[in-house]
């Protein structure tokens, strides 16, 4: 274990041909990222993969294209404008089976970027925000560089790193990145409102960031004993949690504790979970596990969608060809929650999309990704209502679809779903 001056010190053993993977979320390591770039001059065809990250990712800019190639397991918001499928290329892989992948050799690691609290008095530091798969990329990489961060909180769980596991390491104090609370219109609380009628009290809540996931969230203030296993969560769930409409106390695994794989939100939640053993931060593959999920009881799996076909197949990563996200871990919970004793897996979006196009279509347009099949889907809900569209008929479902489509929509698509009806009987 050796201690650097800076980043560009700390990241002069990386080498040319090496796959480097990056700390990601709340978690990014920007000083050592940061370092990484200092050193394009003289590398050659490196790859780095990460999940979705903070920063403006410098080394998937074109400026770097001798120096580096990007393999992304999800494509943030901040990456969208650098891909082009080749040189910044996308791998979709169930979240829930990223750990494998690098377990297995498929994709190995050389060096691992990581972002720690600072060790205990047993030398043991935490990933703190960022558990996921950056455990098993510890696990596995040849090397580990780290940034010690006083900011970053101490997260009890899966994500303990004793300081022995570190090869190289610099001492950073900065302030850990944080997400906006999104503004919420009357489409979003309209479809949080659809979504809280079918949670129950005691339920098990899976759901993400951003204004769907924090509309159903602020429309559960009335329920009591939810619980929490999720992929990950942010400020409208620590709401929940303050005012005791979450106590975990329906679980049956990890029963009175707040479990997920990733953290990311305000500075309040990042004092919140800072050592507190109510949270519990877990590898990805446990935590996105269907078998692990649906041991809770009423499981509530609600997700996003771009677009949701007539037959209901839902296209989540890509609007078309380009890529936007990544498969996540949507299926993983979609399973997870059928499986689920009383569980209800829900992909919730508005009825249209900002240029005013129906997001209920006849078909996903070409190249549309189906991230969950028509086979696993049961309930969609936009503003407009419910469909549920388990047990259903192709026909019944088209029915159901376009009764919750955008009234301006529905008589176009009752035409076109009665034209595919001609062209497939």
């Amino acid at each position: 274990m050796k201690q650097h001056k800076d980043a560009h010190e700390a990241l002069s053993v990386v080498l040319s041909g090496q796959r480097i993977f990056v700390h990601g979320a709340a978690s990014t390591p920007l000083r050592l990222i940061d370092g990484l770039v200092s050193h394009a001059g003289r590398l050659r065809d490196v790859e780095v993969m990460h999940l979705h990250t903070f920063g403006d990712a410098a080394y998937a800019d074109p400026a770097c294209a001798e120096s580096f190639r990007v393999a992304n397991l999800f494509v943030g918001g901040n990456m969208r404008r650098y891909y082009d499928g080749g040189r910044v290329d996308y791998l979709p892989c169930f979240l829930s089976e990223i750990p494998a992948l690098f377990r297995s050799g498929e994709r190995p690691i050389d060096v691992a970027l990581i972002h720690l609290s600072p060790p205990d008095d047993h030398g043991f530091c935490t990933l703190g925000c960022s558990v996921d798969v950056a455990l098993e990329a510890i696990r596995t990489a040849r090397t580990v560089i780290a940034q010690i961060n006083p900011r970053m909180p101490r997260v009890h769980g899966d994500g303990f790193v004793h300081i022995s596991r570190i090869d190289h390491y610099i001492e950073v104090d900065d302030p850990i990145p944080e997400v906006p609370r999104p503004v919420l219109g009357e489409v979003e609380r309209a479809i949080g409102r659809h979504a809280a009628a079918l949670i129950e009290d005691g339920a098990t809540l899976q759901m993400g960031i951003g204004a769907i996931p924090d509309a159903v969230l602020g429309a559960l203030h009335g329920h009591r004993h939810l619980g929490v296993h999720t992929e990950m969560w942010s400020d409208g769930l620590l709401d929940l949690i303050e005012i005791g409409a979450v106590d975990n106390s329906r679980k049956k695994s990890h029963r009175g504790k707040s479990v997920s794989g990733f953290i990311m939100g305000s500075n309040r939640v990042y004092e919140y979970i800072d050592d507190n053993p109510s949270v519990i931060q877990a590898r990805i593959d446990w935590v996105n596990s269907p078998h692990e999920i649906a041991k809770n009881p009423r499981v509530t799996a609600i997700n996003s969608a771009v677009e949701v076909d007539l037959t209901g197949q839902v296209c989540a990563d890509s609007i078309g060809h380009r890529i936007i996200s990544g498969v996540g871990g949507q299926m993983d919970f979609i399973r997870g929650a059928s499986l689920s004793e009383g569980g209800k897996p829900i992909i919730a979006l508005p009825s249209r999309a900002r240029n005013g196009a129906s997001r209920i279509v006849p078909a996903l347009r070409s190249g549309g990704g189906v991230v969950t099949t028509r086979s696993h889907v049961h309930y969609i809900i936009t503003e407009y209502g419910v469909a549920n569209l388990y047990g259903r008929t192709l026909n019944e479902r088209a029915e159901a679809l376009i009764a919750i489509a955008h009234p301006d929509d529905r008589e176009m698509l009752a035409r076109e779903w009665r034209a595919i009806r001609a062209v497939s009987g």
